[in-house]
């Protein structure tokens, strides 16, 4: 082992949006002393490859999707050259290391110190780091946390399915796939797809049953998995993947062979791009937790309770490593309610994260935002006796001027509970819902009921004063 070469009183072990978060309030705003390891990219999967450069690129298929819509409104706009993939990789990678620095000119900013390395546990207070040269240095530390974030699976069990790529692997790509294969039907698979599909490629979505996003609303389900449909994806339904295989002479592609509901017996489809987006696992393989005793489930994430402890006293978790709700604000907002606690004195000794009424947004097309319960889990939670729902169904004005048969949907659902009707679900879905939902989580978050909403005067025309004119 090598000699004790850094102390200091807070270690934090990765570099993503929750540990950096947590690492600079430690720093900048309690004074502790501070040391961030990262083996990577600053600013972990949400800026490298994840929500940063994946908003990126569906802001490139929302274009897309306007250049075809703008016909409509009597524009006559003229392709002169396909849409230029390579030159937008490059760029959206030039935005990323741009990124990159800023994260890294924030920790010197706050005065924490930044070693480039990998890490893993010695105990509960010792930790060894590999430094890029091979060298390596012990740091003891009165406190440590674990935020080492995910990687995407690919499946073991299928023969060739190294052929394939994930979600990481996507951000790689230099030329746009001509058909493309995606396996999964989380909010990564539904995404991606819909990006592939409006940017050019034939686009094909095999999910294991009748519809995707299974943890949203059924109304959700429903409608995304029609609207995809009605845009031309292939959705390939209670599908399973038996073998991939090079395709010989055709350099880049390969052939799937699979099962689903249309081929019941096994079909094939050749593919210049294969993704896997079947769920991620926990960055532990090297991290040490054994030697210092730290639990982890049975899918490996590392347990910690609603205040970020884990089993072994002074080591924390949070975020992805943790899988309780994987999404970046929820690590930041974690990450500085931990520093609070752990060293903003007595008025924050029990400060923690609310993981109640979180916002999150599917960047569809179109985009689904949602908040709460969803209908279901309020009928098991209250009794169906107990809530009520209130539903619209309408086209968006932005579409008037567009054929019937061209205008996607615009959803509404809210559920109330109990005779005060507060609100304990809200999901929409249509244009402009990313945007829309912030503001009315916040509504949510506060106890608002049915009654707070119509007491509001609508803005008009919007599709979101539908939200407070329901009936």
């Amino acid at each position: 082992m090598a000699p004790i070469s850094k102390e200091c009183d807070f270690l934090v072990i990765g570099g993503g949006s929750g540990g950096l978060a947590c690492a600079r309030k430690a720093s900048a705003q309690w004074g502790a002393k501070t040391i961030a390891v990262e083996s990577n990219r600053l600013g972990g999967t949400c800026v490298n490859v994840g929500c940063v450069p994946k908003k990126v690129t569906w802001n490139a298929a929302a274009i897309a999707e306007t250049l075809h819509e703008a016909a409509s409104y009597g524009f006559q706009i003229k392709e002169t050259a396909p849409f230029d993939f390579r030159t937008f990789k490059h760029k959206r990678d030039d935005y990323v290391r741009k990124l990159n620095g800023i994260y890294e000119r924030n920790l010197n900013n706050d005065k924490v110190k930044y070693i480039h390395g990998r890490a893993h546990l010695l105990s509960k207070n010792e930790v060894e780091v590999v430094l890029d040269d091979g060298q390596k240095e012990t740091i003891r530390a009165k406190k440590i946390l674990l935020a080492t974030g995910g990687h995407p699976n690919i499946p073991k069990d299928i023969p060739g399915s190294e052929l394939g790529i994930t979600s990481d692997g996507f951000f790689d790509l230099e030329i746009l796939p001509k058909r493309v294969g995606l396996v999964g039907a989380g909010y990564i698979a539904v995404e991606m797809a819909g990006m592939f599909h409006h940017l050019g490629s034939e686009t094909h979505l095999f999910i294991r049953h009748e519809t995707f996003l299974r943890a949203f609303d059924p109304m959700v389900q429903e409608t995304i998995v029609g609207e995809y449909e009605r845009q031309g994806i292939h959705i390939h339904r209670n599908s399973s993947q038996s073998k991939i295989e090079k395709l010989d002479g055709q350099p880049g592609w390969m052939k799937m062979h699979y099962k689903d509901k249309s081929s019941p017996e096994g079909a094939s489809i050749d593919l210049d791009c294969l993704l896997w987006a079947i769920g991620r696992n926990p960055e532990v393989e090297d991290l040490g937790l054994e030697k210092a005793g730290v639990d982890q489930d049975p899918k490996g994430r590392i347990i910690a309770d609603d205040y970020q402890n884990t089993n072994v006293e002074n080591i924390y978790s949070l975020g992805d490593v943790c899988g309780k709700i994987e999404l970046t604000p929820v690590a930041i907002a974690a990450g500085r309610q931990l520093a609070n606690r752990l060293y903003g004195g007595p008025e924050f000794k029990n400060a923690k994260l609310d993981y109640t009424n979180i916002p999150s947004v599917v960047f569809a097309h179109p985009e689904v935002g949602s908040i709460g319960m969803t209908e279901p889990e309020a009928i098991e939670k209250f009794g169906k006796e107990n809530i009520k729902v209130y539903k619209t169904n309408f086209k968006a004005m932005y579409y008037a001027m567009m054929a019937d048969s061209e205008k996607p949907p615009t959803q509404y659902k809210l559920i109330c509970a109990g005779e005060e009707e507060k609100v304990v679900g809200l999901h929409i879905l249509g244009q402009g819902s990313s945007e829309m939902l912030q503001g009315f989580g916040v509504a949510v978050k506060m106890g608002a009921r049915k009654r707070d909403l119509d007491s509001c005067v609508a803005i008009h025309p919007t599709s979101a004063e539908e939200l407070v004119t329901l009936k």
